[in-house]
């Protein structure tokens, strides 16, 4: 049966999807239009996100084979699934701010980092900022001690300056005298 074994293989590569992935997040994306869908898409794109669309069978068999069993409770209905290997708040950003502009879009579960994780949460990261923002939170945090350091360093220099220039000045006065 060359069907059963092509079964097996998508399967596996679903699986191997779940297990790389950082973050996934399972939606219902039932009502929603061709363009509304291709509008998602595209976008999941641009993030380097894969969105797809699988049978509740083979996401289920994937799920097992991938150790999140607490995914099979979303698996009924329409299902689509967006994988992320790079970052694990993208696919639910997307998703969760997606359903805001699109009530038909919802958000049923998800997993982060091979853990699974309820809407809230999913929620809750969504309003996380992103990776590179965080990373550039924390050089900022990092950079004020320091260029506090360098203006203080500069105050010195200038009063030493300053003094220095008050005491030419003086010798000035007193030459002149």
């Amino acid at each position: 049966m060359p069907n059963l074994e092509a079964k097996k293989a998508l399967v596996a590569e679903v699986a191997e999807k779940l297990k790389a992935s950082q973050g996934t997040i399972i939606v219902d994306y039932r009502g929603l239009t061709v363009a509304e869908v291709t509008e998602l898409r595209n976008k999941a794109r641009e993030q380097g996100i894969e969105y797809k669309v699988y049978k509740n069978s083979t996401l289920r068999f994937a799920a097992k084979e991938a150790g999140l069993e607490g995914l099979l409770e979303a698996l009924k209905g329409p299902t689509a699934i967006a994988f992320c290997e790079a970052d694990p708040i993208a696919p639910a950003k997307l998703m969760v701010d997606f359903a805001k502009d699109h009530e038909k879009l919802e958000v049923k579960s998800g997993a982060v980092d091979g853990k699974v994780v309820s809407v809230s949460e999913i929620d809750a990261l969504a309003k996380l900022p992103s990776r590179e923002e965080l990373i550039a939170q924390t050089l900022r945090g990092l950079n004020s001690p320091i260029q506090g350091f360098v203006n203080v360093l500069n105050g010195t220099i200038k009063g030493l300056v300053v003094a220095l220039s008050a005491i030419a000045d003086k010798k000035k006065e007193e030459e002149a005298a």
